[in-house]
């Protein structure tokens, strides 16, 4: 990852700064989730629940993170306040699912949360009642699309999806709005033809071209209604020259793919000081079980290399084996994730690390990690809609690098992403100051004429 000023300048330059509340006057933002699964309906029962005074937000930078002052001079200050960021009482969650059901309905199949917890959340959720989604099963081979738009043509799924952001925006007086994919991973894709450009892209749309994935429909109908867009998986969909033109033309942020949660977060914090200390590498075999939603659906292979391309970069960048190639040019990496219904959305990762020390003498490093998938993700999503619209009212648009920090897959503009965590944490906080002479602080909400249903 690189942050020169020059390069996050050209992906900002294009973009005007927007007013804290849009077009309607009030600063509420509205998070559009695509796939109302177990990490969306955790995110918005989290926020629910902090609300509430029931629960705290462990996890989200933007609610518990202290910025160091400059110089190392002066108080600390809170993050949030530091970017004068939106408040949770002003965040209005929607969505799409192709599945029936509210999302109370939703987050009470997915068995995240303790039953206590979902009832006293439960107006809440069940306030929000998903739009129907877009589904084609060559993507999710092991999905059934019960709830589903009408329109088969793609160009015209993408204009329904559109006007679904048009009238959530209007309806809850929302001044901007950041569309997060929290669908399932979907089959292994790489670009295409058909992913080059706007024009080549529409056309596509047109033909009903069997490359553009559902995923892909989504963040063109967002990126063109000027949103923010999120990849929480690890599917090929704003990783592409059309989305990137469309981000940088319209004004909207950005980032990367695959949230860094589990697995590949240790390893973000590990391999670094392996290298560091210049110890070598033989082995590092990666194992996972997982029962949830996500789990099911990485059974299949072909969405399972999706995963495993996300999986697999990052060891690679961070130990850099061209320059150390006697420490870690043979290095064996395997990465196995395994479906296991018991667990639900408990997962559990183990990994075994075969390490070389003095004299060539081999020593093992053992990580098992009980960890819950939903629980981990749901406060990434949170800061990163929070940022992403921060950056947006910054004038800030195209590929954030900056926000690398939570991804598996970070985009950048171009050359080799980041991994290291201590890194990515040093150049998030970079940004954060780059970031806050652009932003003024939001006035209170306010509500003309619309109805506003805050969850």
């Amino acid at each position: 990852m690189t942050d020169s000023p020059s390069k996050r300048g050209a992906a900002s330059r294009k973009a005007a700064p927007v007013t804290p509340g849009g077009e309607s006057g009030a600063p509420r933002l509205g998070v559009l989730l695509v796939g109302m699964g177990a990490i969306s309906t955790t995110l918005v029962a989290g926020v629910a629940a902090v609300r509430q005074g029931l629960a705290r937000p462990y996890g989200a930078l933007t609610q518990l993170a202290l910025m160091p002052p400059e110089g190392g001079r002066g108080p600390q200050v809170p993050l949030a306040e530091y970017l004068h960021l939106t408040k949770l009482d002003d965040i209005v969650f929607g969505g799409w699912d192709i599945n029936p059901g509210t999302a109370y309905d939703l987050a009470a199949a997915s068995g995240v949360l303790e039953p206590q917890l979902l009832q006293a959340v439960r107006p809440a959720l069940d306030a929000i009642q998903p739009m129907p989604g877009i589904h084609d099963p060559r993507y999710l081979r092991r999905t059934e699309g019960k709830r589903v738009k009408a329109e088969t043509n793609k160009f015209e799924q993408a204009a329904a999806l559109r006007a679904d952001i048009r009238d959530f925006k209007k309806r809850h007086n929302t001044g901007q709005i950041v569309v997060m994919w929290c669908g399932s991973t979907e089959v292994f894709l790489p670009v295409g033809p058909a992913h080059q450009s706007v024009r080549i892209f529409e056309t596509a749309m047109r033909e009903n071209e069997p490359t553009i994935a559902p995923s892909m429909i989504y963040a063109y109908a967002a990126l063109q209604e000027g949103c923010s867009f999120v990849n929480a998986t690890p599917t090929l969909t704003v990783d592409l020259p059309v989305m990137k033109e469309l981000a940088e033309k319209n004004g909207c942020p950005i980032s990367g793919k695959d949230l860094k949660t589990g697995q590949t977060l240790l390893k973000t914090i590990l391999a670094p000081g392996i290298r560091q200390r210049m110890l070598g590498l033989a082995g590092w075999f990666s194992t996972n079980i997982l029962g949830n939603g996500d789990g099911a659906t990485l059974d299949d292979p072909a969405a399972f290399r999706s995963k495993e391309e996300s999986k697999l970069s990052a060891l690679g960048h961070i130990l850099q084996p061209e320059l150390y190639p006697e420490l870690y040019g043979k290095l064996s990496h395997v990465v196995k994730i395994n479906y296991y219904p018991p667990r639900g959305d408990n997962k559990e990762s183990w990994d075994n690390i075969d390490i070389v020390g003095w004299l060539g003498y081999p020593m093992q490093i053992k990580v098992n990690f009980l960890c819950r998938d939903s629980i981990l993700a749901a406060p990434l999503l949170l800061d990163l809609a929070l940022l992403s619209a921060a950056a947006q009212r910054g004038g800030e648009s195209g590929v954030l690098e900056w926000l690398g920090f939570y991804f598996k897959s970070p985009q950048t503009l171009q050359g080799k992403p980041e991994h290291d965590l201590a890194v990515q944490y040093t150049r998030l906080q970079d940004a954060f100051r780059a970031l806050a002479p652009k932003l003024e602080k939001p006035q209170p909400a306010k509500v003309s004429g619309a109805r506003t249903v805050r969850v």
